[in-house]
C-alpha cells in the first residue's frame, strides 16, 4: 500500500528487525551500540545517528519495557527541584520541556491545567507556600523561554471556578483553588517508540528482543530472544542506558531504585475532569498527588516515592500499602472516598537513582529516595563503557546528549555538536498544521502527521474502524498501524505498549484475541 512506502524510512517492524540484526552482527564494528530503549537509549541512538554515526540499539525486551511507561506523563519543568534548591536541574527540566513543546514533539506534549483545591486540610500558610512556588516555575518558563501561549499562567480560583475544574472534590468548607499548568506527554511510550522511529529515519538499527550477555567497551555478546540464537555486536563507542538495570551490565554502578506507583479508574467514577488535581500529601511541604485524567475512558492517580530493596524484577508489584495510601489522600478531598474495589488497575515503575550519598542517613538511616537528587551522571567504566543513570524522562534528550558527548570523546571519535534540540520527531509539526489534519483530535495528538494515514487504514476497511473494547477509543487500525510501522512483534507490545489497554488486566484480556487475529493477518501479508 502507497501508505508503507511513505513511511519506510522510520518504520519499524519483524522483517527490518530481522534484516538489520543479520547486518549488526555480520562482524562489521558500529560508530556507537547503545544497550536499552527506553527514553534516554533511544534518545541515544537518535542523538548518534542525527549526528551521522553508524549506530545500533538493542533491548532485551521492547521499546520502552521498564520505567519509561510508568511514568505520571508528566513534562515537568522543575518545580520541585526549586525547592530543594537544585537549580541547575530545574532549569534544565524547564529548557527540555520547552524544547519538546515547541519543537521536538508538540504533537505529543501539550499544557495540562492543575488545580490545588484550597480545602480545610490546607492552611492558608500550606495555600501561600504552594502559591510562591507555582509564580516560581512560572519564572522558569520564562527563563526557559517557553512562550505564554504555550504555557498559561498560574492564576487563583473562587470557589465556583474551583468546583467547576475540579467537580469530584468535595464543596464543604472549599475557599478556592490554585491553578497551575505543567507539560504532559500523551503517552510516554510514545515518546519512546517516535524517539526509536526518528533514529531509524537517520539510519539506526533499532532492534528489540536482543538481550546483552556481556558487555565491554568494544561491543556485546547478544541472543536474540526470538531465535535463542548469539552473536556478537561489536562497536568503537559502547553506551551502557539500562536504567535501573544499568549496574548489571557494568561493575560498580550503584542504583538506588525509587518506586512511583499510579492507580487506573474508570473516568466516570470522578466525572468530568477539565483539569487535573494537586492534592497535598498531609505532613509533606512540596509533596502532592496527582490525578490525571487520560482521555480515554480512564484516570491515573498517583505517585508515591518509595525505596526498593533486593532484586528488579521486569515489572513492578504494586504493593497493596500504596494503593491504601493514595486511595486516603485522594479520599481525604472527594466527596465519596474511592473504594479499593473501583481501583481497575495498578502500576509501578522504578526510577534509576543514581546512588552517591552515604549508606546510612545521619540518625543511621537509610536516606529518603525522595530526597535523592534528580541530576543525571555519565560515568565511563575503566573498559571503555558509557553508562548514563538518574534524571527523569523530562530531560531524556540532554541526558542523551551527555552521553554521546562522552562516548565519543572516550573513544577518540569524531562527532559534531548534537542537533536534537531542533530535530523534530516523527509526527512532529506545528501547530496549525496539526490543526488543520484531517483526522480525529485524539490520532493527531497520539500521531501526529501520520494521523491521517492511520485514519485512511481505518476508511478502507470498515473493520479496521472499530474499537477494540467498548468504551476505549483505541481502534483495529491502530494496532495493525503498531505492527507494520512501530515495531510490536506480540501482544504485550500491542496491548501494553503501543496502546495501553493493558494497565486494566479486565481490558487486556478481552482484547488479547483481536490482537493476536492483528498479528496473525499482518504476518499473513508479509512473512
Amino acid at each position: 500500500m502507497s501508505h508503507t512506502r511513505s513511511h519506510a524510512g522510520s518504520s519499524l517492524s519483524a522483517h527490518r528487525r530481522r534484516r538489520e540484526l543479520a547486518d549488526a552482527a555480520d562482524g562489521r564494528v558500529a560508530d556507537v551500540l547503545v544497550v536499552g530503549l527506553g527514553a534516554t537509549g533511544a534518545g541515544a541512538a537518535l542523538d548518534a545517528a542525527a549526528r551521522g554515526l553508524d549506530v545500533v540499539a538493542v533491548d532485551a525486551h521492547d521499546l520502552a519495557f521498564g520505567t519509561s511507561r510508568w511514568s505520571s506523563k508528566l513534562i515537568h519543568g522543575g518545580l520541585r527541584y526549586l525547592a530543594s534548591a537544585q537549580f541547575d536541574v530545574a532549569h534544565e527540566s524547564a529548557v527540555e520541556r520547552g524544547v519538546l513543546m515547541t519543537r521536538t514533539a508538540p504533537h505529543l506534549v501539550a499544557a495540562q491545567p492543575f488545580v490545588l483545591p484550597l480545602t480545610p486540610l490546607v492552611s492558608k500558610a500550606q495555600a501561600s507556600l504552594a502559591w510562591a512556588g507555582f509564580r516560581a516555575g512560572d519564572m522558569l518558563r520564562l527563563a526557559a523561554r517557553t512562550p505564554r501561549q504555550v504555557l498559561p499562567a498560574p492564576r487563583r480560583l473562587t470557589a465556583t471556578e474551583a468546583r467547576h475544574l475540579a467537580p469530584s472534590v468535595r464543596t464543604a468548607g472549599l475557599r478556592g483553588g490554585l491553578l497551575s499548568w505543567d507539560g504532559r506527554v500523551t503517552d510516554d511510550a510514545r515518546l519512546v517508540t517516535a524517539l526509536a522511529r526518528t533514529a531509524a529515519a537517520h539510519g539506526a538499527r533499532v532492534l528489540t528482543r536482543v538481550r546483552v550477555l556481556e558487555l565491554t567497551g568494544t561491543g556485546a555478546r547478544v541472543r536474540d530472544e526470538l531465535t535463542g540464537e548469539e552473536g556478537e555486536i561489536r562497536a568503537r563507542a559502547v553506551i551502557n542506558a539500562a536504567g535501573v538495570w544499568a549496574g548489571g551490565l557494568v561493575e560498580g554502578i550503584r542504583i538506588r531504585p525509587s518506586r512511583g506507583t499510579h492507580l487506573v479508574l474508570r473516568s466516570e467514577r470522578l466525572g468530568t475532569l477539565p483539569a487535573g488535581l494537586h492534592i497535598p500529601i498531609p505532613g509533606e511541604t512540596n509533596r502532592f498527588v496527582l490525578v490525571l485524567p487520560q482521555g480515554d475512558g480512564r484516570v491515573y492517580v498517583g505517585l508515591t516515592d518509595e525505596p526498593v530493596e533486593g532484586g528488579i524484577p521486569d515489572v513492578p508489584e504494586v504493593p497493596e500499602t500504596d494503593i491504601g495510601f493514595l486511595l486516603d489522600v485522594l479520599g481525604s478531598v472527594l466527596d465519596a472516598p474511592v473504594a479499593r474495589e473501583e481501583v481497575v488497575g495498578a502500576f509501578a515503575g522504578l526510577r534509576p537513582l543514581l546512588d552517591t550519598s552515604a549508606p546510612d542517613g545521619p540518625d543511621g538511616a537509610p536516606a529518603r529516595t525522595s530526597d535523592i537528587s534528580r541530576r543525571h551522571a555519565v560515568l565511563t567504566s575503566p573498559n571503555g563503557v558509557t553508562t548514563i543513570v538518574g534524571g527523569k524522562l523530562t530531560t531524556y534528550r540532554r541526558m542523551a546528549q551527555d552521553a554521546v558527548d562522552a562516548a565519543t570523546a572516550a573513544r577518540g571519535l569524531p562527532a559534531v555538536p548534537s542537533p536534537t534540540a531542533a530535530l523534530p520527531l516523527v509526527g512532529a509539526a506545528a501547530p496549525a498544521r496539526l490543526r488543520a489534519m484531517s483526522a480525529p483530535r485524539r490520532l493527531v495528538r497520539r500521531y501526529g502527521t501520520e494521523a491521517e494515514a492511520v485514519h485512511a487504514l481505518a476508511a478502507q476497511d470498515p473493520a479496521l474502524a472499530e474499537p477494540v473494547l467498548p468504551g476505549h477509543p483505541v481502534t483495529r487500525a491502530e494496532l495493525l498501524w503498531a505492527v507494520l510501522h512501530e515495531g510490536a512483534l506480540d501482544e504485550s507490545d500491542l496491548l501494553d505498549r503501543r496502546t495501553r489497554i493493558g494497565l486494566v488486566p479486565e481490558d487486556r484480556a478481552e482484547v488479547l484475541s483481536v490482537a493476536r487475529e492483528v498479528l496473525a493477518e499482518a504476518r499473513a501479508a508479509r512473512p
